[in-house]
């Protein structure tokens, strides 16, 4: 349990570390570099190996989608939107892992599509009130590409993992992080780097990536192996509100409380109605 409280205040505080401390650089440029980083970590644990060159490329072009267009998306959102608002967003990722799982098994259930209903309902109570609308609009649309590319490459490794039930996790998780930053790579090449980032904003950087998206998911898979399988679904949405408190009262974000709670309740009511998947964590 405490190893699983310490991975969700790190990701709970990326989201205002983003918003405040790499403002004015590219998002492309912030997430390949983010991914680059991770790749790092995982690098040693590679076995190539184990898998044949076929196998290879379908792992590295699920990971271009799982976390290359997602962190694309995701950190260009930060452009419209509050990190707080980000966060919140997120929640309707294990919706949308229900509602892609059931696709591909050709079965439709109408309490996923009716949470999924209800969680833009819940997004909406906050966007509705700015006076500049269309780009609140885009920067949830964003949050969703990002949610929705992360779910679909969830599904997707879920499966293959099925079929190669022999191969650990972190002997080929390396394989998604090198799509991811592939893909990264080419957006910063066509968008440009655009500003340089300070001193303080590597930093920022590299914890974002060696510790955020490298070291926590090893942590988090460690915490994951010494608690109940209710108290692990619990913890997986822990980090919204936690991300939320953070950018409130650390990060100093400006929030209406009254649609913000309203915007949570709704959405969280959402997730409990879909009854979705656990998110996936990669072993150690």
């Amino acid at each position: 349990m405490p190893l699983l409280i310490l991975v969700s205040f790190i990701w709970a505080f990326s989201f205002g570390l983003i918003k405040g401390r790499l403002a004015g650089l590219d998002s492309a440029f912030i997430s390949a570099a983010r991914l680059g980083l991770a790749l790092l970590v995982f690098l040693p644990f590679l076995k190539p190996r184990q898998v044949g060159p076929r196998t290879a490329a379908a792992l590295t072009a699920i990971g271009a989608l799982q976390f290359g267009v997602m962190y694309l998306a995701y950190n260009e959102s930060f452009r419209y939107l509050q990190a707080h608002e980000i966060a919140l967003f997120t929640i309707t990722t294990p919706i949308l892992v229900t509602l892609f799982a059931d696709a591909l098994d050709r079965t439709l259930r109408p309490r996923a599509l009716a949470a999924a209903s209800l969680a833009v309902g819940g997004a909406a109570i906050i966007v509705a009130r700015r006076e500049a609308l269309a780009p609140a609009l885009l920067g949830v649309a964003l949050v969703q590409l990002s949610n929705l590319a992360f779910a679909i490459g969830q599904v997707m490794y879920q499966r293959w993992r099925a079929e190669h039930g022999s191969v650990r996790n972190r002997e080929v998780f390396g394989l998604l992080y090198a799509g991811a930053f592939l893909v990264a790579l080419v957006a910063m090449l066509i968008r440009g780097r655009g500003a340089a980032p300070s001193a303080a904003q590597f930093v920022t950087l590299a914890y974002l990536g060696i510790i955020a998206s490298g070291l926590a998911f090893f942590l988090w898979n460690v915490g994951a192996t010494r608690v109940s399988a209710g108290t692990l679904a619990a913890m997986n949405n822990a980090k919204i509100p936690l991300a939320v408190a953070c950018s409130l009262l650390v990060f100093g974000e400006q929030a209406s409380l009254p649609p913000l709670l309203a915007s949570l309740a709704v959405m969280g009511i959402a997730v409990r109605l879909a009854k979705p998947s656990a998110i996936l964590k990669p072993e150690p």
